[in-house]
């Protein structure tokens, strides 16, 4: 997801340009203005937390970019490609690292695992919006 800072500053593209340049498919991608109540279920595990409130606040401010991204380790790609969630500790190279300042606003979010993929896809996507088809450079990516 790239949250609403991140669309705000107009950073939509260069993001979708380095999970393409990457060799990950998109295979689901929309902009939403996120109801709390989604917000809320979204982020689920930090209910009782003290930032809780205000991360359901923030995402639910402005549109965020929604997005499926598959191939060979997808999950762990995206996370490494957005760097630490705290940008001061992400390093240079990495989306938090290049664009990031403070954790309230770090620009993107990823699953953490294919379970909380699978969940957080379910919650944002129906089954009609992802689409199967092949990268016409999937051969000059996977052996």
């Amino acid at each position: 997801m790239i949250k609403p800072d991140g669309v705000q500053r107009g950073l939509v593209g260069k993001l979708v340009q380095r999970i393409e340049e990457k060799g990950l498919k998109i295979i689901a991608l929309k902009m939403s203005l996120m109801p709390t109540e989604r917000a809320k279920k979204h982020y689920a595990e930090h209910a009782g937390k003290k930032f809780y409130n205000d991360l359901v606040e923030f995402i639910t401010c402005g549109p965020s970019v929604l997005l499926v991204v598959e191939g060979k380790g997808a999950i762990a790609d995206i996370r490494k490609m957005n760097g630490a969630t705290n940008p001061s500790e992400a390093v240079p190279g990495t989306i938090r690292g290049d664009f990031g300042i403070e954790t309230g606003r770090n620009v993107v979010h990823g699953s953490d695992s294919l379970e909380s993929a699978v969940r957080e896809i379910a919650l944002h996507f129906q089954p009609s919006e992802i689409l199967d088809y092949k990268r016409i450079d999937e051969p000059w990516i996977y052996e």
